[in-house]
This record gives C-alpha cells, sequence and structure tokens, in this order.
C-alpha cells in the first residue's frame, strides 16, 4: 500500500480534463494518465513494480531525490518504454536477476534520480532505447552499475556510478552510449566495460577511479573515445585492450596505477593524443602481438613507481611515439621479439635510471630527432637480428651512449654524444652497426670503443676531448673511413700523427694509410698516438722473474694447504713436462691452466694465486705473472652495458697475468632480477675463450657458494679445468702462523703461551665469519696489544719484559 497519493495533471485541452485529481498508487495514476500528463509524487514508499508506457512526467513532489521511493519487494522497480521524463525519485531493487531501472525504447528523459540496489544492473538500457540521463547516481554493490546493451544508446551527463559490484558502466551487444562528466569509482569489476563488435563509447570530462579491477577495458572488436578524462587508482591495469578494441584518448590522464597504465593485445590499437600516463607499477604502455599498436602525439609518460620500463614492445607488436616526452623512469622504451617495432620522433626521454632506448631479439627501433639526456645507456641494439636507425638524435649525460653487443646492426647517423662518463659508442660481442657522421665530445672514456670481433663501419665520425682516446679499435674488424678527433691519444688500429685524417680503411691489416688533415688542430705537446698494443706496452714493467724453484720453495714455506701445494705442484710438472715435449718435437698436453679455489675467508687463496702467476711467468707460460685481484664491486656496474665495459678493463689489466676474482658467487645471487653480475660472467667466459693464452683466470669463494656458481652459465665449468679446496686451518697450524708472526716481530711466546692459544683456537666459533690464518695474525695483534698496555706502566721493563708474550695477552673469546 502506497503511503502517499499521487496527483495527476492533465495540461491539455481535450474532454478528458476529468483524469485529474488524486490517486492512491502509482500504477492507477500511470493508468489513467495520457501524454503530457504530469504525476507528481507525494513523499513516501511504493511497493510497486511501474511500468511507463506513455510521455508522461514522472516526478517527486517535494523535488527531492530521496523523498519518493520505489522498492517493491522483486521484479523491475521501473520500466520506460517511453519518451517520458523521470525525476526526483529514489529507486531500490532486491531482485538479483533484474535491473532496478530498465529503459527499453523510446528517448526519455531521467533527471535527478538516485538508484539505490543489489540487483543484477543499477541501470539498464536495452534495444531502441535512446535516453538521456542527467545527475543520476548508481549505488549497487551487488551487480553492474549501468548497462547499455543490444544496440541501445543515450547520453549520460553528469552521471556518478558510486559503487558496483561489478563494472561501473557495461557495454556489449553493440551498446554505443555517451558519457559527459561521469564519475565511476568505487567498482569490484572494471570501471568501464565495453565488448563486443559494433560496441562503442563516447566520454567527454568522464572520471574513473578507485576501481578493484581494471579502470577501462575494451575488448572483442568494440571502441571507445575518451576525452578530458582521468582513469587512476586501480587495484589491476589502469586500460586494458583485448582483441581488435580500438581506443582513441584525447587530453587524458592515466595516473597511480600500480599494474600497467594501459596494456594493448591482439591486434588492438590504441591512439593517445595530448594525454599523460604517470605514477604507474608496471609498464606505462605495454604493448603484444602482432597487429597491436599505438600511435602516441604530444603525450607525457613519466615518474614510474616500480621496477619496468615505460613502453613495452613485444611479440611483433609496434608503437609510434612523436613529439613525447618519457622522463623519471626506470627504462623508456624496451622493443622485443621479430616483428616488434618502434618509431619516436622528435621526443624527449629523460632521467632515465638504467637504458632509455633497448632492442633485443630481432626486434627495431627507428629515432629521429630526439633527445635523450640523464640515461645510464642511451641506447643498446642486444643483439642478432635487433637493429633499426638512430638520425639526427642528440645524448647528453649518461654512463654509454650506444651499446651494440652480440651480432645487432644498427644504423646510426648525425648522433652526438655529449659528456658520457665511461663511452661514447660501444660495440662488443660481435656486435656490428654502422656510425655515420656521429659525434662524441667530452667522454669521461674512449669516444669509440669496439671489441674484437666486431665488424663495424665507421664513417665521417668525429670524438673531442675525449679522457681515454678518442677511438678504441681491435687490429682486425671494423672499418674507419675519414674519422677525425682532436685528441692524439685517439686509438686506432694503426698509430697516426698527430693531425691526421683517418681516411682509409681497416680491415684485417689494419689502418692502410693516413692522410695530413689540416681541419685538426692537435696541440704540439700532445703525445703521440698509440698503436694497438700501446695498452701494454704503457702497463708497468714486468717484475724480474724468479725461478719457479725459488716461488715453490716461498710456497712450500706457508702453514698447512698440504694438498693445495700438491695440486700446485702437479699442474706446474703438466706444464714443465708439456713445454720440454714441445722442444723436442712431441705433442703436449693443454693443460687448462683457469682454476677455481673454495675455501673459507683467510686460508690463503690470494697468496697462491699470486705464487701460481709467478711460477706460471717463471715457466713462460705467463708474460708478467703479476696478480689482479677483483671483485663483484670491481665488475658489475649500476647500469645495463656499464658491466661489459668494466669486466673488459680488468681482464686488460691483467693481460699476461692472473685475474683473481674474490668471491665470485655474488656476481650470480640467488634471486638475480634485474642484476648485472650475469652481464660479467657473460662477458669473462667470452673474454677466456678468446683470449685463453693471455690471461689465468682465479675464481674464489665458499665451497657451496662456489658449486652454485659453476652452474649459472653453460661454459664456466667448461673454462675451468680444476677446483682446489682449501681446508680450514687446525688449532696446531694457527698456532705455528702466531709463532712466525712473533719470530717476524721479535716477540717470543712465554712458558704455557703454546698451550694456551692452543686451546683458544680449539674454542673459537668456526662460523663463516672465521678468518683462519687472518684469525691468526688478529690474534697475534691483539696480544701485542695487551702486552703494550701492560709493559707500558713498567718504570724499567727488561728486554724479557719487552718480548714475552703470556696466555694473559689472549684476547677474551668472541
Amino acid at each position: 500500500m502506497a503511503q502517499g497519493t499521487v496527483q495527476v495533471t492533465h495540461t491539455g485541452t481535450s474532454r478528458w480534463r476529468r483524469r485529474t485529481g488524486e490517486y492512491a498508487t502509482l500504477a492507477a495514476a500511470l493508468e489513467a494518465a495520457g501524454d503530457g500528463d504530469v504525476l507528481t509524487v507525494a513523499p513516501g514508499t511504493y511497493r510497486e513494480n511501474l511500468v511507463v508506457q506513455r510521455a508522461v512526467v514522472l516526478r517527486g513532489g517535494d523535488g527531492s531525490a530521496g523523498s519518493v521511493r520505489i522498492a517493491p519487494a522483486d521484479g523491475v522497480p521501473l520500466t520506460v518504454r517511453a519518451s517520458a521524463t523521470v525525476q526526483d525519485l529514489r529507486l531500490e531493487g532486491q531482485d538479483s536477476a533484474a535491473p532496478a531501472l530498465l529503459i527499453e525504447d523510446g528517448t526519455p528523459e531521467l533527471l535527478d534520480l538516485r538508484i539505490s540496489t543489489r540487483s543484477a544492473a543499477g541501470l539498464e538500457v536495452r534495444g531502441a532505447a535512446r535516453p538521456t540521463v542527467r545527475r543520476c547516481s548508481v549505488d549497487n554493490p551487488a551487480g553492474v552499475g549501468i548497462a547499455v546493451l543490444d544496440g541501445a544508446g543515450g547520453v549520460f551527463e553528469e552521471c556518478e556510478v558510486v559503487r558496483a559490484g561489478q563494472s561501473g558502466v557495461s557495454v556489449r551487444g553493440g551498446g554505443h552510449p555517451r558519457l559527459e562528466r561521469c564519475r565511476v569509482h568505487h567498482a569490484s569489476g572494471s570501471g568501464i566495460t565495453v565488448t563486443g563488435e559494433g560496441s562503442g563509447l563516447e566520454g567527454i570530462g568522464c572520471e574513473v577511479y578507485e576501481i578493484k579491477g581494471a579502470g577501462l577495458q575494451i575488448a572483442s572488436r568494440a571502441s571507445a573515445h575518451l576525452t578530458d578524462s582521468s582513469v587512476h587508482r586501480t587495484s589491476a591495469d589502469g586500460i586494458t585492450l583485448d582483441t581488435d578494441a580500438v581506443l582513441t584518448l584525447s587530453d587524458c590522464d592515466i595516473h597511480d596505477i600500480p599494474e600497467n597504465a594501459v596494456d594493448l593485445r591482439s591486434r588492438s590499437v590504441l591512439t593517445l593524443t595530448r594525454s599523460t600516463v604517470r605514477r604507474f607499477g608496471r609498464n606505462g604502455l605495454s604493448v603484444w602481438d602482432p597487429g597491436t599498436r599505438v600511435d602516441a602525439n604530444q603525450c607525457e609518460i613519466h615518474d614510474s613507481t616500480g621496477d619496468y620500463p615505460a613502453v613495452w614492445v613485444s611479440d611483433g607488436a609496434s608503437v609510434v611515439l612523436d613529439s613525447c616526452r618519457v622522463h623519471d623512469v626506470p627504462d623508456a622504451l624496451f622493443v622485443l621479439d621479430r616483428g616488434s617495432r618502434a618509431d619516436v620522433v622528435d621526443s624527449d626521454l629523460s632521467q632515465v635510471r638504467n637504458t632509455a632506448v633497448s632492442v633485443s631479439d630481432g626486434a627495431t627501433a627507428q629515432l629521429d630527432d630526439c633527445r635523450i639526456r640523464e640515461a645510464s645507456t642511451g641506447a643498446w641494439f642486444r643483439d642478432h637480428g635487433s637493429g633499426g636507425s638512430l638520425g639526427g638524435c642528440t645524448i647528453d649525460g649518461v654512463q654509454t651512449g650506444v651499446i651494440v653487443t652480440k651480432g645487432a646492426d644498427p644504423t646510426i647517423e648525425r648522433v652526438t654524444v655529449s659528456s658520457p662518463a665511461e663511452a661514447g659508442f660501444y660495440v662488443s660481442a660481435e656486435g656490428r652497426g654502422t656510425f655515420h657522421g656521429c659525434r662524441v665530445t667530452g667522454s669521461g672514456g674512449y669516444g669509440f670503443h669496439v671489441m674484437d670481433g666486431c665488424r663495424t663501419t665507421l664513417r665521417k665520425c668525429r670524438t673531442e676531448r675525449c679522457a681515454r682516446g678518442g677511438y678504441e679499435f681491435p687490429e682486425v674488424g671494423p672499418v674507419s673511413e675519414d674519422c677525425t678527433s682532436d685528441e692524439s691519444q685517439a686509438r686506432t688500429p694503426a698509430a697516426a700523427e698527430p693531425g691526421t685524417l683517418l681516411t682509409a680503411t681497416q680491415s684485417g691489416g689494419g689502418l692502410l694509410g693516413t692522410v695530413p688533415s689540416p681541419r685538426l688542430a692537435t696541440p704540439a705537446a700532445a703525445p703521440a698516438v698509440p698503436a694497438p698494443g700501446a695498452a701494454q706496452a704503457a702497463a708497468p714493467a714486468a717484475p724480474a722473474t724468479r725461478p719457479s724453484q725459488d716461488v715453490l720453495a716461498e710456497l712450500d714455506a706457508l702453514v698447512g694447504l698440504e694438498s693445495v701445494k700438491h695440486e700446485v705442484r702437479m699442474l706446474t710438472n703438466i706444464i714443465e713436462v708439456g713445454r720440454r715435449r714441445q722442444e723436442a718435437g712431441l705433442k703436449a698436453v693443454s693443460a687448462r691452466r683457469h682454476l677455481v679455489f673454495t675455501g673459507s675467508p683467510g686460508t690463503g687463496k690470494t697468496t697462491v694465486a699470486r705464487l701460481y702467476g709467478e711460477v706460471l711467468a717463471s715457466l713462460g707460460v705467463l708474460e708478467r705473472g703479476h696478480l689482479v685481484e677483483v671483485s663483484r664491486v670491481d665488475l658489475v656496474g649500476e647500469h645495463i652495458g656499464s658491466t661489459a665495459i668494466r669486466t673488459q678493463e680488468a681482464f686488460d689489466r691483467a693481460r699476461g697475468g692472473v685475474l683473481f676474482v674474490d668471491e665470485a658467487y655474488a656476481l650470480a645471487p640467488d634471486d638475480s632480477g634485474r642484476d648485472f653480475g650475469r652481464e660479467a660472467i657473460d662477458t669473462l667466459v667470452k673474454l677466456m675463450e678468446d683470449h685463453r693464452d693471455a690471461v689465468v683466470v682465479i675464481v674464489a669463494g665458499y665451497t657451496a657458494e662456489m658449486e652454485r656458481f659453476l652452474t649459472v652459465n653453460p661454459g664456466v665449468a667448461s673454462r675451468f679445468s680444476r677446483t682446489i679446496t682449501f681446508s680450514d686451518y687446525l688449532p696446531e697450524e694457527l698456532l705455528r702462523i702466531v709463532k712466525q708472526q712473533s719470530e717476524e716481530h721479535e716477540y717470543r711466546l712465554a712458558e704455557g703461551t703454546d698451550e694456551a692459544l692452543l686451546k683458544y683456537f680449539g674454542a673459537l666459533p668456526k662460523g663463516p665469519t672465521f678468518g683462519n690464518g687472518r684469525t691468526a695474525r688478529q690474534t697475534f695483534e691483539s696480544m701485542v696489544e695487551r702486552h703494550a698496555g701492560r709493559v707500558a706502566v713498567l718504570a724499567d721493563p727488561s728486554t724479557d719484559d719487552l718480548t714475552l708474550l703470556y696466555p694473559e695477552d689472549l684476547p677474551e673469546l668472541p
């Protein structure tokens, strides 16, 4: 029973004026009303299922949307099938299978409605209906907020979905609504879903936020166009496009997204104009699959909150960035997989923590007239089949300008790299590339650094003020034509006189001639240009080589390490006999000299490595036998590309000697993620193969960790022929070390101190930080300090007082 009455006012002049009056129910009023009549509903709750089939005006009596409640126990509270006007009502539905407001036909106008329901849909528009809905709100925690289906349309102005258990707005089956200044928030599904062929949506000035799914989802050949709208604070991707979806965003803002800001797949197409993508946790644009495409013009992508590239293009997709800005991101643009392509024109890539442009797995990137600033690496073409071009670009304030590796073959033209910290252009691991009209200024390393095995072509390139030299080439591989430098230390395949122009081709035999050039003004005081071997020539002179017997005698004098001494002597014997067999014209067994040292710290690994190098030098196996000791911090850079350079430089310092990598397992942590240690391992393995007779590599560390290290790269274990285990010292051996230290420093152990030291070393905890030989030396130093404190107070100490160490001088056990 209605709690109020319905006033029906007839505004026509016909004989049916008797319809004017009051009715006890809405159904009765609607039955009596005709087109043009106004039904004014008194405040109250009406438990009726209403159907409006005439062009009437149905409105709340006091103009308040909450005072008139249409709340039946089941079914659809209000169905509209005519071009009526419905205003200032509150609709409440309870039927999970039915909408609270169903519009099936006509062009009705719905104003200031409040839909509060737990229905399948709050407001549903079907078929031929084309409503105009203004200032309406929908609260439906059980289902869809607004559904537009089956070819229906309509205009929604200043409407709000305040809560939805599924999608806030759902368009399917050919529906095509227009949303103006609408808000959709607190939906448990997508904020807006448009799916199915022929389905479309246009949004102007809309906002989608606080969504537990994707903010906007377009799928299955549907389309949408949003202007001056925003999507933010979702729990999943901001926008998703799938299966031939088409979306146009103009003057839009997608921000505060924990996952991908925009994710496209399966031939979907996105057009972005004057839009912003910011504060995203994964990719700003994630573009997958052949035929999928993004065209972005005058857009800005910035402020990533995660550790992923701002723009990701893979599996044959393509992206065009025209007049765009990408900044404050881990990586700006990643293009991977054959068929994937990125075209970037007149755009800025800046404040990139890692690589601005990365191209791999056969992908292509083309950058024209772009500016890359404040990145670790400007552009990296990673592997075979990966290529494209950079044309007319500037790269400034980076660690390395352009890196080309593993057979990649880009074309780089008219690119200027300013003030790189490490190198302007770096080519390694059989990378190729053509560099034409490129320029490097103010490099902290080389201008152009090309490694062995790289068939790189340089034409009309120029370097200026490069700290380590303009050009560093191997003797075989690169081609250089008409390249110039203002620096005499510019390194080329053959020595060039100061003030010369590199004009001929380097191929196989080095530079085939130089021509004087008045364009190069080299200071008269500048040193001459070194030839390729000058790096070794300029290195410190090799120390006088001791006979192997003397070195082995020093090894034998070390405390303990009996198994280690045996292994080193056996290796030495194999090498010596091999040398004598060669002198006799016999075949010599090829002995692999790279070693793995395992054991606890302080067991003498570094000392043995130094002596091993000296032995090999005395046998003529190594040129110098010196030791270069490095660890992870010396090999691994902070950005992509720098690790290979650091590893190469460490290897070069060790030429003719031993490269000792301490705690080598740190190069391959258990949770490597984006760690660059693997790059150091890969580079080292290749250098060991390419220069197998130039350097002996010894890797060292804890036993269990080194066993894992040997499995991280298929080539690692094969490069190391033998593992030598350094056992922990016994207490008796630690005592001998303390005695050696005492004799060396003119101290003596008093009676009972030997036994006290044995007991002390036996009681010391043997944890992972136990230093073995280092512990013995530290114990001796502590005893000396305690002895000094005891003797310093004596007025006239005797010789025994000054030299004897007593048990009480031992430090406390930890």
